[in-house]
């Protein structure tokens, strides 16, 4: 009998914008010059690493893990974003279609230095899961590095939905990619950010609240006037217990 398998949330919406978000990457101001330079702080050395870029989407994570010396195993749950992504990476990089809420079958135990999963985890409802499967591909004392969207700023966004304690499931229009487009993701209080981490068996190293660069205040001025008072985005390291 067949698996019925989960579809990814926001898969439609990725649909749409997948082609136009994987142009825009290298210097979209919100990932380029804010997000994914606050996120690269937090790992070590990767030269001679094993990487798995767990929502790898067009694949600019897992170029710069190349480049600098990592072998990465990268996936993602968007068959555009998948395809995108082999586009840019050739065969440098393992690229698979992969859902992070279902078991990772093609890795094994202790295989892996280092997960990272940037922008990702907010599509997924249920962490705990999810970690404790980046907890069993990782070695011994393996580092997890992950960024999400702030909390706190999100629920202020989305503060008529609920409770900030609920995990809730709210929307937003993106625009900038041709169409406005609506992308679904979850708002989450920030203990069922930490709680599902530490239950999974991991200890929680760093914590970063990340001010946008110099570049972000030349491309965007009035958003970088907004994000020094309030954070756009959360960046997590942990390590493997």
């Amino acid at each position: 009998m067949a698996v019925r398998r989960k579809k990814p949330i926001a898969q439609e919406a990725y649909d749409q914008l997948a082609e136009a978000y994987a142009a825009l990457i290298d210097t979209k101001p919100h990932n380029a010059y804010y997000e994914r330079p606050a996120t690269l702080s937090l790992l070590p050395d990767v030269q001679g690493t094993r990487v798995l870029d767990a929502g790898c989407g067009p694949g600019a994570y897992a170029e710069w893990l190349v480049n600098h010396g990592a072998q990465v195993v990268a996936f993602d749950g968007n068959e555009i974003m998948v395809r995108l992504a082999k586009q840019r990476l050739g065969d440098r990089v393992q690229v698979l279609q992969a859902n992070l809420e279902e078991p990772l079958v093609f890795l094994p135990d202790a295989s892996m230095d280092i997960v990272l999963s940037p922008l990702a985890m907010d599509y997924v409802r249920d962490w705990e899961p999810t970690f404790k499967e980046f907890h069993r591909v990782l070695k011994r004392d393996g580092i997890l590095v992950f960024s999400m969207e702030h909390p706190q700023t999100k629920f202020e966004i989305h503060r008529e939905q609920g409770s900030y304690f609920e995990i809730k499931l709210v929307e937003y229009t993106w625009k900038g990619f041709g169409q406005p487009v609506t992308v679904p993701s979850y708002r989450r209080p920030f203990s069922e950010v930490i709680n599902p981490l530490v239950r999974a068996g991991f200890n929680l190293e760093q914590l970063l609240e990340p001010l946008p660069t110099p570049e972000f205040k030349a491309a965007l001025p009035e958003d970088y006037a907004e994000r020094v008072y309030s954070p756009g985005f959360l960046c997590v390291k942990a390590i493997k217990m």
